[in-house]
């Protein structure tokens, strides 16, 4: 019986179609699962250099430059990633003197100091994860207070560095960051360090930071009172490990400790004496005469000729410099707060601390200290830190203007858990997370 030949063509082709399929399915399911064959960022972003993140489950290293007025940090994290929250397995933190805005009229003499710490990130992240390791620089107030043009040519020089690193690196990760942003990423730091993000029981705490240029106060709003009479960039919210945050957020540029104790000295920030750069306080002692350099200006300070008491004589001028600058909030009366940088630096050195385990201070301790300091001053006793006297007494008027009662305690920690408490964990953290959702930092 012969088969027609139409039919003929029909069955091959059934037969083919049969035999490909079965060849389709035999492929795929002999394929590893696509999440074991993924590196922790998918792309390589010397060659696509707008890719977005794509984090694996195991484990993520952030490399985050803390370029700060008086140094610069390097803090290389590395997270252990879980499904619930991610936590840090380890860091590593080294620190250079001195700040990136001290190269402003020569920004080519910054590379040296930013290859050095590139090393440190390059020794201690494994070179297979390189390409997959986020590279971020944020400044804060040392560049704000740089003229623009300033400003913008030592960030091109950093991104040009940043650019031959071989890290994962987006232009956009280099950046001067927003004062508020600041106070926020250090108030996530101390609270993720402390376990009080992650939806426990454990309550949150404000963060108070005292740098060179700006001094910032972060806290979660409890009384809707605050939220009513506050400014509204005082307020903001976000959300971190499906809970909801709302923050007061405040930083206060000119008023961190080296740009205030200019201003009580009589100096002006980024304005240069006219004639011999001569500053006379009576917040040193009488006898003093001495040299001191803030952003790249060179003073020559004497102490004032002896009259009232220093203590009494200083507490004026600081009072007087600090007038109506910062806002009081009633809330922070009920509230734990932990203090950073030079709150820890000055308890330090009036012996309240050990300077590498931190402790727990009042409020009235700086007072006390700094009118202990001033008056041995005044009898012609000599300090280490002719300015100590200066900045003890600002730091006790501004924790005073913003409302801290004389009792109140605050607690100070350089690290929690083996971690630097700085912004520079939750400004990482938060820029991993953006970058895998939207591909931006």
């Amino acid at each position: 019986m012969r088969f027609p030949k139409l039919a003929f063509i029909f069955m091959f082709v059934g037969c083919l179609v049969v035999y490909l399929t079965y060849v389709k399915h035999h492929y795929v399911d002999s394929k590893p699962p696509v999440s074991d064959q993924l590196p922790q960022y998918r792309m390589d972003t010397r060659k696509h250099p707008t890719s977005s993140l794509v984090v694996s489950e195991n484990f993520q290293y952030g490399i985050m430059f803390d370029a700060g007025s008086t140094g610069t940090r390097i803090h290389i994290f590395k997270f252990q990633m879980e499904p619930n929250a991610p936590k840090l397995a380890h860091e590593t933190f080294r620190a250079i003197k001195p700040g990136l805005s001290a190269y402003a009229d020569d920004p080519e003499k910054s590379k040296e100091g930013l290859l050095g710490l590139l090393k440190v990130a390059k020794d201690t992240v494994p070179e297979t994860l390189w390409s997959s390791s986020p590279l971020m620089l944020r400044a804060t107030a040392g560049l704000r207070l740089l003229p623009g043009e300033k400003a913008t040519i030592l960030l091109d020089k950093v991104r040009e560095v940043f650019s031959e690193s071989l890290f994962f690196y987006r232009p956009d990760s280099v950046s001067i960051m927003d004062g508020t942003d600041e106070g926020m990423s250090a108030w996530i730091t101390i609270n993720f360090l402390i376990g009080s993000l992650h939806g426990t029981e454990t309550p949150t705490v404000g963060m108070l930071d005292l740098g060179g240029g700006s001094t910032q106060i972060t806290f979660a709003l409890q009384d809707e009172k605050t939220i009513q009479t506050s400014p509204i960039d005082y307020v903001t919210s976000f959300q971190m490990f499906n809970i909801s945050h709302a923050l007061y957020s405040h930083s206060y540029l000119g008023l961190g400790l080296m740009s205030a104790r200019l201003a009580v000295l009589g100096g002006f920030e980024g304005q240069p004496l006219a004639g011999p750069k001569e500053l006379i306080s009576p917040c040193l002692a009488s006898d003093y005469s001495g040299q001191w350099e803030h952003a790249e200006v060179l003073y020559t300070v004497k102490g004032q000729k002896a009259g009232e008491p220093i203590y009494e004589s200083c507490l004026k001028k600081v009072e007087k410099m600090i007038y109506k600058q910062v806002r009081k909030t009633e809330e922070v009366k009920d509230l734990d707060f932990y203090g950073f940088s030079y709150y820890y630096d000055r308890a330090v050195d009036l012996g309240l601390i050990d300077e590498s385990k931190g402790g727990s201070v009042r409020v009235s301790d700086y007072i006390e200290g700094a009118k202990k300091v001033c008056n041995n001053m005044s009898a012609g006793g000599i300090n280490e830190n002719p300015f100590l006297c200066l900045d003890l007494t600002y730091i006790s008027v501004l924790l005073q203007e913003l409302d801290f009662p004389p009792d109140k305690e605050l607690k100070l920690a350089r690290q929690i858990n083996n971690a630097e408490t700085s912004w520079a964990l939750g400004a990482t953290f938060q820029c991993i997370e953006s970058l895998r959702k939207h591909g931006t930092c």
